[in-house]
C-alpha cells in the first residue's frame, strides 16, 4: 500500500508495543509485572460510576454539542477558576474524548508547516509526534537530571527562533516526575511574551502532586490570552477507558478547536461527560486516597531501586513514574527494556521511548500494587546481579 508521506513522520506510544509483548509472554505462560503502562492501577470511584448508569438510563445517548456540554464546560470553568487565578467561563472551554485530541487539535490550529514547536525531551512522545507529523519543526530541550529533570531557562532561550511558534510544557511531568517550580514557569512566561510564543501546558497530572501545590503558568500576567491548559480525567479520576479530557484555552481559539471536532469526533460521548460532572462536584476521598497510595508506593520504588547496584534514582515530585539513570548498568536503555522484561519479566520502558535525550535511564510506573512493586524489586536486583 502506497501511503501519504505524512504518515512515515508519525511516531506511536511505545507503552503499548511493550504491554503488548508483556501480554504475550504472559499468554505462554510467564509471570510479568506491568511498570511500563501509565494507568492508575485502581478503579473509577463508584460516585462517577452511577452517574454513567443514571445518564445511560436517562437517555444520555445521543449527539451533544462539539465543545461539549454546556453544564459540563461550566464545570471545568468554575474548577479552573477554583484552582488557578483566572476567570474563565464555558466558551473557554473544548470537551474531547482524551485529553490527546487537544494537542493534535491546537497545533493543527496554531502551527503552520515549518514553524518551529519546542517540547520537552524525554517527554511524551505524542508531542514530537504530532509536531512532525503537521509538518512543522519538532525542537527538543532536554531535561536534564542535574536540574532535576526541569528544563533550564538559558537553553530555552537559546532555541527561541522567529519561527518558535509554540513551546509544550508538562508540569508534573511524564516520564520523570519532575514539577516545574513557579520561578521557571515565570521564566517561561516572560520568554513567551517577549516572543509571541504561544504555550500548551499539559496538567493532566495536576492532582497528583506529593509536595505543595500545583503552579499553572496560565496565573502569570499576560498568559490567560496565550496559553492553552491540557487536562483531563485518566488519570485523576482513574478514567482512561472512558476517553474524557479538555482543553481551556481564549474563546476565540476554542470556536477553532470546536470546528475540528466536527470534523473528526463530532462529540464527546454524552453519558461520561454527564459522568465528568459528578467527577468534579463530587466526593473527593478516593481522589485524595490515591494520591496518598502512590506516594507511598513513590517512596517504596525510589528506596528500592537505590538499593540495587547500578541505579541512581531522584524522588519525582509528582505523577506516578520514577526516572532512574542506569548507565552505570553498561547496556543501553533498549537492551535493558528487553532484559528486564525477557529475563526478569518487569516489563518497564526504555529512556528512548521518551526521546533521544532518553538515553541511560529507564521509566518504571508504579501504578501497581506494593505488593508487586517490591516482588519486581527483588526479581531487577536479582538480574543485575548476574549481569
Amino acid at each position: 500500500m502506497k501511503l501519504a508521506d505524512r504518515m512515515s513522520r508519525l511516531g506511536t506510544e511505545t507503552a503499548f508495543v511493550v504491554l503488548a509483548k508483556a501480554k504475550q509472554l504472559e499468554a505462554e505462560g510467564k509471570e510479568i509485572i506491568h511498570l511500563e503502562i501509565g494507568e492508575p492501577d485502581f478503579d473509577t470511584p463508584g460516585n462517577i460510576i452511577d452517574e454513567a448508569v443514571k445518564a445511560l438510563k436517562n437517555h444520555w445517548t445521543h449527539y451533544g454539542p462539539s465543545a461539549g456540554l454546556p453544564q459540563l464546560r461550566q464545570t471545568i470553568a468554575d474548577e479552573i477558576n477554583r484552582t488557578r487565578p483566572i476567570k474563565v467561563n464555558l466558551e473557554n472551554v473544548v470537551v474531547t474524548p482524551g485529553a490527546k485530541p487537544i494537542m493534535f487539535y491546537v497545533l493543527l490550529a496554531l502551527v503552520n508547516e515549518g514553524d518551529e514547536v519546542i517540547y520537552p525531551n524525554p517527554g511524551f512522545p505524542i508531542y514530537e509526534s504530532v509536531i512532525n507529523f503537521i509538518g512543522a519543526k519538532s525542537v527538543p530541550i532536554k531535561m536534564r537530571e542535574e536540574k532535576q529533570f526541569r528544563l533550564d531557562v538559558d537553553e530555552l532561550i537559546s532555541l527561541v527562533t522567529p519561527k518558535t511558534r509554540m513551546i509544550i510544557i508538562n508540569s508534573p511531568q511524564n516520564p520523570t516526575g519532575s514539577v516545574l517550580s513557579e520561578a521557571d514557569l515565570g521564566a517561561i512566561a516572560e520568554v513567551a511574551l517577549k516572543n509571541d510564543i504561544y504555550i500548551l501546558s499539559d496538567e493532566i497530572y495536576s492532582r497528583i502532586l506529593y509536595e505543595g501545590k500545583h503552579n499553572s503558568i496560565v496565573a502569570f500576567d499576560g498568559m490567560q490570552e496565550r496559553t492553552i491548559i491540557l487536562d483531563g480525567y485518566s488519570k485523576t479520576y482513574a478514567m482512561t477507558g472512558w476517553r474524557l479530557g479538555y482543553g481551556v484555552m481564549p474563546a476565540d481559539l476554542a470556536e477553532q478547536v470546536a470546528k475540528l471536532q466536527t470534523n473528526c469526533n463530532s462529540c464527546t460521548a454524552s453519558f461520561s461527560q454527564i459522568a465528568g460532572i459528578e467527577a468534579i462536584k463530587g466526593d473527593q476521598s478516593e481522589v485524595d486516597k490515591m494520591v496518598a497510595e502512590f506516594k507511598k508506593r513513590r517512596d517504596i520504588i525510589v528506596d528500592g531501586l537505590n538499593s540495587i547496584d547500578g541505579f541512581e534514582c531522584q524522588k519525582p515530585k509528582g505523577a506516578f513514574y520514577v526516572f532512574p539513570n542506569v548507565n552505570k548498568l553498561g547496556y543501553s536503555s533498549s537492551e535493558l527494556e528487553g532484559k528486564f522484561l525477557n529475563e526478569a519479566g518487569v516489563a518497564a520502558l526504555s529512556g528512548t521511548s521518551f526521546g533521544a535525550y532518553g538515553e541511560g535511564y529507564i521509566r518504571f510506573s508504579y501504578a501497581n500494587s506494593v505488593e508487586n512493586i517490591q516482588k519486581a524489586l527483588a526479581k531487577l536486583s536479582d538480574l543485575v546481579k548476574k549481569l
